[in-house]
């Protein structure tokens, strides 16, 4: 989620969810250490538990990174082996280090030994033209030798040339069963999962056992959603009640944006932008009547030099004014039937 799930995304999506794990984007070792912003980077509000997700190949700088990760109240470190992106592939960072596990060994032991949270790796089921389990099986056996807490793979392969990383997340061929393998293989190893997973329901399936031709593989300790999250967030408030079996009630769209809109007004008094926090909400009314024009008149407006909570305000009347006007159509067509 480069450039997406930055500090203000995780500030919404925590209104929405107490428990659920949130993740940075993918932050470079060489913007942490050689940046001049680390709050930038690195700061973060009231969404623990949080992870910072780097992305680097050189083990004294995983571990000066994941130092600092940990000081700056992280909850997790977790090394990026999974981005397809050219922009990262040149300077070895993300998918491509699958082709060198003695190295991604090398980063996760340094990092284990600078910290004393967690250390895990997201990653893919292979790269290229890796189509063997056994592959996968080596790849992570080496990051158990090297102390790894946990792994998230994505249960796709990356192509690292050939491919756009929009296409990477829809292309190759999404291989569940291999991930629940991957657990029978190392039961002992917290494993998550993560690809192509749209729903609440059907990310629960793989934490129970999995069918696959005539197998009972077992079910994996956790679910990662991206995407799917991103486009519909509301997804994220029943997840403390379907997950964690909280008896808290489900935040409503409407308590959400008034929990939100003094974070945006202190961001604008800092001299922030509108569209750095709104950006991240346009899905918030996803599949609702007037969702559409909340995006548009958002997306229109927030640019504007001096746009301030308003804009917000007056994209919510317009989906209040839908949702109003098509309940007037029903009770019209029911009076009439």
């Amino acid at each position: 989620m480069l450039d997406w799930t930055d500090r203000h995304c995780r500030y919404f999506h925590r209104l929405l969810t107490q428990q659920a794990w949130l993740y940075s984007e993918m932050i470079t070792t060489g913007a942490i250490i050689y940046g001049q912003d680390l709050p930038r980077f690195l700061g973060h509000d009231h969404d623990q538990p949080v992870v910072l997700q780097l992305g680097g190949s050189t083990p004294k700088d995983m571990a000066t990174c994941a130092k600092l990760g940990q000081e700056w109240g992280y909850a997790e470190i977790n090394l990026n082996v999974g981005c397809p992106s050219d922009r990262v592939q040149n300077n070895m960072i993300g998918a491509c280090l699958m082709g060198h596990p003695e190295l991604v060994a090398e980063n996760v032991a340094a990092m284990k030994s600078a910290v004393d949270i967690p250390v895990t790796v997201k990653t893919r089921i292979g790269i290229d033209e890796q189509e063997d389990f056994e592959t996968l099986v080596h790849f992570v056996e080496s990051l158990v030798g090297a102390g790894v807490d946990g792994v998230i793979i994505h249960a796709r392969k990356a192509w690292l040339q050939g491919l756009s990383p929009k296409e990477n997340r829809e292309v190759p061929p999404l291989k569940y069963e291999w991930v629940h393998q991957l657990k029978q293989t190392f039961p002992d190893l917290a494993i998550a999962i993560n690809g192509g997973l749209q729903t609440l329901d059907a990310a629960q399936l793989h934490l129970q056992n999995y069918a696959f031709e005539g197998q009972n593989l077992p079910g994996l300790d956790g679910v990662m959603l991206g995407r799917a999250v991103y486009e519909n967030p509301y997804l994220l408030s029943n997840v403390d009640t379907q997950y964690y079996q909280a008896k808290t009630a489900i935040p409503s769209r409407e308590a959400v944006l008034e929990q939100l809109y003094p974070y945006i007004e202190n961001h604008l008094s800092q001299g922030g932008k509108l569209n750095q926090v709104s950006r991240h909400i346009l899905g918030l009314f996803y599949g609702m009547p007037g969702g559409r024009m909340w995006r548009r008149h958002i997306s229109e407006n927030a640019f504007a030099t001096g746009a301030g909570i308003e804009v917000i305000q007056q994209a919510h009347q317009l989906v209040a004014t839908e949702i109003e006007r098509m309940a007037q159509q029903i009770s019209e067509r029911a009076g009439q039937s």
